[in-house]
C-alpha cells in the first residue's frame, strides 16, 4: 500500500497515534492532504522501526528483524516484527473501545469498556515470546506460498494487561466450552466490511492459562498501533496469529473456532509427514499449537571477522513454545561436535532464555557457528529443515552465522 493510500484510509485519531502527538487543529486539515510528518515514504519512520528491519509486504504490512537486531533481552518496539493480515483499523478511540464476551458457551454475554477492564480486574505483566508460524518459510523447497520470512519473525516483549481467564470467568464459562475465537477491527484487503482478515483462537485450556493476557501495554507503554493498540490478546508460546490485535470481541465456543484462517491449510500442518510438494487434504491437516524448540544467535552479526588466537563471544536466545529450554549448544564443525553454552532460566514461563559462550577456533579460515537448543522433553532442533509442509510452517532448523579468522 502506498503512503498516500494508507493516510487516506486512516482516521485523524490513528494519524495522531502514528505521529506520537495530537494533531492540533487536525479537524481543519484539507481533504486529501496529509501531515508533513507522514509524507516521507518510509515505513520505518511510520512505525518507529529500526532502519535495518526488512519489509516483506506493504499490503498488508509485514516487516521482520534481522537476527542481530534481536540482541536485547526484552525486544524493543523498534525491532519487533509486524505481521498483519488486513489493514490497520482507522478511527481508533481508546476511550470508547469495548470488548464483548459472547458465544455458545458463555453464561452471560457481557460488554466491557477498556477503562472497566483496567479497573475491575487485577493487572499482570509477563515477558511473552511470540513467533510467526511461518518464520523460516524462505528455506522451504518447493517454495511455500506466503511472506518469505527468514529468521526475524519472533520477539519477546513485556506485556501488561488482565488475565483473559478472569474476564471469561466473570462472564461465565459453560461446561461445554471447547475453544475461544477472537474478532477485531482490522479491515479486510477487499474493504468488504462483512469479511474478517483473520479470526483465530485457541483451546479453552490455553485461554485459561495465567499468562494469556488481554494486554493494553507493551514494554510499559501503550501498545503501538501496528501491534494492536488499544487491546491485544497475547498467548505466548503459540503461533503469533493466536495473539489477535485490535480485539473487540471474544467468543467462547462449544466447538473448535471456525473463523477466518482457522480452516483449510491456514496455520495447519500435515498430521503425518508428507513428501515435498505433495497435496494434502484439509481433513489431514492439524492446527498448530505450541511452537517447537528454537534458538537464534544475535551477537555477533553474521560475517564477523576476528584475529587468529582471539576468542569470539557469542550470545542469543532460545525458546520452546509451552516448554522450557534445557540446554543450548554450538558447533564450529558443521555439527560433527557440539559444545554446551551457558543458558539462563526464563524470567517467567513462556519468555525466551538467553545463552552465551566463548568460542575458540583452531586456525585461520572460514567457519560457521551453529546453535542448537534442546527442550525440557529432550527434543532438539534439527540442523536442517525439519520437514516440508504446504504453507511453510514450523521451520526450527539450527541458526548459523559466518565467521572468518584471519
Amino acid at each position: 500500500m502506498k503512503r498516500r493510500e494508507f493516510i487516506n484510509k486512516a482516521g485523524l485519531t490513528t494519524l495522531s497515534t502514528i505521529i506520537g502527538a495530537e494533531i492540533v487543529y487536525g479537524i481543519n486539515l484539507p481533504k486529501d492532504y496529509s501531515p508533513l510528518a507522514l509524507q516521507d515514504p518510509d515505513p520505518f519512520k511510520m512505525f518507529n522501526k529500526h532502519k535495518e528491519m526488512v519489509v516483506l509486504n506493504d499490503k498488508p504490512w509485514n516487516i521482520e528483524a534481522q537476527a542481530h537486531l534481536l540482541d536485547d533481552a526484552v525486544t524493543p518496539n523498534s525491532c519487533m516484527f509486524i505481521r498483519n493480515n488486513g489493514l490497520i483499523p482507522k478511527d481508533i478511540d481508546a476511550k470508547a473501545w469495548t470488548l464483548t464476551i459472547d458465544g455458545e458457551s458463555v453464561t452471560n454475554k457481557k460488554t466491557y469498556a477498556l477503562a472497566d477492564l483496567k479497573t475491575k480486574f487485577k493487572q499482570y505483566t509477563y515477558q511473552l515470546t511470540l513467533e510467526c508460524g511461518g518464520n523460516g518459510r524462505n528455506e522451504f523447497n518447493p517454495p511455500a506460498k506466503g511472506n518469505q520470512w527468514s529468521v526475524g519473525a519472533v520477539h519477546s516483549a513485556n506485556w501488561t494487561g488482565v488475565r483473559l481467564k478472569d474476564v471469561l470467568e466473570d462472564a461465565g464459562i459453560k461446561s461445554n466450552a471447547v475453544y475461544i475465537g477472537y474478532h477485531a477491527t482490522d479491515v479486510h484487503l477487499s474493504m468488504d466490511p462483512t469479511k474478517e482478515p483473520i479470526s483465530r483462537g485457541c483451546p479453552i485450556s490455553k485461554a485459561l492459562q495465567d499468562e494469556t493476557l488481554l494486554a493494553f501495554k507493551m514494554n510499559g507503554e501503550d501498545i503501538p498501533i501496528a501491534h494492536g493498540y488499544p487491546l491485544r490478546l497475547v498467548a505466548g508460546g503459540w503461533p503469533a496469529s493466536v495473539s489477535g490485535k485490535w480485539i473487540n470481541r471474544i467468543s467462547i465456543r462449544n466447538k473448535v473456532h471456525d473463523g477466518t484462517k482457522m480452516t483449510g491449510t491456514a496455520y495447519r500442518v500435515p498430521c503425518e509427514p508428507v513428501a515435498p510438494g505433495e497435496k494434502v487434504k484439509d481433513e489431514d491437516m492439524c492446527i498448530i499449537e505450541s511452537m517447537p524448540v528454537k534458538s537464534l544467535i544475535t551477537y555477533p552479526k553474521t560475517g564477523a571477522i576476528i584475529n587468529e588466537g582471539n576468542t569470539l563471544n557469542i550470545r542469543g536466545h532460545a525458546w520452546a513454545g509451552e516448554l522450557e529450554v534445557r540446554k543450548t549448544e554450538y558447533s564450529i564443525d558443521f555439527g560433527a561436535t557440539w559444545q554446551v553454552c551457558r543458558i539462563e532460566k526464563p524470567v517467567n514461563r513462556l519468555a525466551w532464555q538467553h545463552f552465551k559462550a566463548e568460542v575458540k577456533f583452531p586456525k585461520k579460515g572460514y567457519y560457521e557457528v551453529w546453535a542448537k537448543a534442546t527442550d525440557s522433553n529432550g527434543v532438539s532442533q534439527p540442523m536442517l529443515l525439519p520437514g516440508w509442509n504446504p504453507k511453510g510452517y514450523l521451520n526450527n532448523a539450527c541458526h548459523r552465522i559466518a565467521v572468518k579468522v584471519k
